[in-house]
């Protein structure tokens, strides 16, 4: 059931952390319940269809068995970093929502009803030490979306349906015990993607500082998308009722400020393959669905890829970011694009040089993300010579960014360049438009190529 065995002796580490997380829980969810108690009045959001909401009294099992799961997820980590990553987890959620607890004290409103048999037996459990407060965000809930990301990766494919259901009846029980007002899930669905994004498994934290040199572009960019997260949270709290769901897209922009802020593509998760992680699907969708939108509109015109030139039996394309379907005319792609997902077709070859929207890549990038467009190219030139036959077999390479006008244009430019196809980042610009007449790169993307090609030295192996 499980895919790998953990590392020796990790399993002790998870057992030494839990004696820890465990007092730490019920101490730190009491105080909140016990400060909230002592209050003279604790506001409730409901909504008015609450009220028919049934009263399972047999969803307590799954309701319970989070404490199981919780447990269970810190001894079956794989190795000392997904540990670590795992504790980080769980012990950021308990902060975040005690903390919210205390500044934002909520009850629940409904009277549940006296219940006996086995199932009552747990809900008494439940209320010796529960009271009808620590609302939003719901940690239950939080608490779910970190353990339902472990033991998702954890078994295979064919028990993951298992993992998926199981932590459905879990979500759904916060609802039909009556312990949580609906509010309370949207809220903790939040703050659970935030601690899976907090501490990735794999890369770098989105905390990170970028390698970037700041700009004032970075600065305009990441005050725009600040303001108009600031907008709709300030909208929601003074319409409220259905404006709250502008939380939402107000937290979405957010990350998305800071990923400029701090100069750090990584804000969005875009994984080697080209995926983004669940956390950021979760945290970032609202933006994830305008940055789409945005780059179809952009193109409506201009939708075709458009061929540059053929090198060493290689076409080489510029455009914008395919979908899958159109995507699987090519053997290869190169990915500039760190703000949408693209999911590689089997049997791809996929590169990536990820950077952020409407950000010139200055001089001290092209480097790397020459390297990483040679090594794709490689791969290309290796495959058409193994797959050579009587005929030689043309081969397919779409590099791209969201419109496929400046980011992916200007790595080609520098790669033209390499190459020495080209002299000047002007003739490579001039190259690109023959094919591709309404790309137009602005003094700064210029700027920075001409900086680099005055460091850089030609590649004196041509691909």
């Amino acid at each position: 059931m499980l895919i790998n065995k953990p590392q020796r002796g990790v399993w002790l580490y998870g057992v030494l952390w839990l004696c820890f997380l465990a007092p730490f829980f019920f101490l730190s969810y009491g105080f909140a319940n016990q400060y909230a108690s002592g209050l003279k009045d604790v506001p409730v959001i409901v909504f008015a269809w609450e009220q028919y909401i049934p009263l399972w009294a047999w969803t307590i099992v799954p309701y319970w068995s989070i404490d199981l799961f919780y447990g269970l997820s810190l001894i079956l980590c794989l190795s000392k970093h997904e540990l670590r990553q795992q504790v980080l987890r769980l012990l950021s959620a308990q902060i975040i929502a005690i903390t919210c607890f205390l500044l934002f004290p909520l009850r629940f409103s409904f009277e549940r009803p006296e219940l006996d048999g086995f199932f009552g037996l747990w809900f008494d459990v439940l209320m010796g030490f529960d009271k009808p407060f620590n609302q939003a965000p719901s940690l239950h809930i939080i608490l779910l979306v970190i353990i339902w990301d472990f033991y998702r990766r954890h078994v295979t494919a064919k028990w993951r349906w298992l993992v998926h259901g199981w932590s459905v009846l879990i979500g759904l029980s916060v609802l039909t015990t009556w312990q949580h007002h609906f509010i309370d899930i949207p809220t903790g669905l939040l703050v659970g993607a935030l601690c899976l994004w907090l501490f990735p498994l794999q890369g770098f934290s989105p905390l990170r500082i970028g390698r970037q040199s700041f700009t004032t572009k970075h600065l305009k960019l990441g005050i725009f998308y600040l303001c108009a997260a600031l907008g709709l949270a300030a909208l929601a709290y003074s319409i409220q009722s259905w404006a709250l769901w502008l939380f939402y897209p107000a937290m979405s922009l957010l990350l998305v400020a800071q990923a400029y802020l701090l100069r750090q593509p990584t804000v969005f998760q875009k994984q080697p393959d080209g995926r983004l992680t669940v956390a950021s699907y979760l945290l970032l969708s609202p933006y994830l669905l305008f940055a789409w939108m945005n780059s179809r509109l952009w193109t409506r015109k201009h939708a075709e890829d458009s061929f540059i030139l053929k090198h060493n039996n290689i076409e080489i394309y510029l455009g914008r970011i395919p979908t899958q379907q159109h995507a699987r005319q090519y053997q290869a792609l190169f990915d500039c694009c760190a703000e949408l997902p693209h999911h590689k077709v089997e049997h791809q070859c996929y590169e990536a040089f990820y950077s952020l929207d409407l950000i010139p890549i200055q001089h001290q990038q092209f480097p790397e993300a020459v390297a990483r467009f040679n090594h794709i190219m490689r791969h290309m030139t290796q495959q058409t010579k193994n797959s050579q036959t009587q005929q030689q077999q043309t081969q397919k390479v779409l590099i791209y960014c969201a419109l496929g006008y400046s980011r992916s244009c200007s790595i080609l430019i520098a790669w033209l360049i390499d190459q020495g196809i080209v002299a000047s980042p002007q003739q490579g610009l001039a190259l690109v438009q023959q094919q591709r007449p309404w790309v137009v790169l602005k003094p700064a993307h210029l700027s920075e190529l001409e900086q680099w090609q005055k460091q850089h030295e030609p590649n004196t192996f041509s691909i």
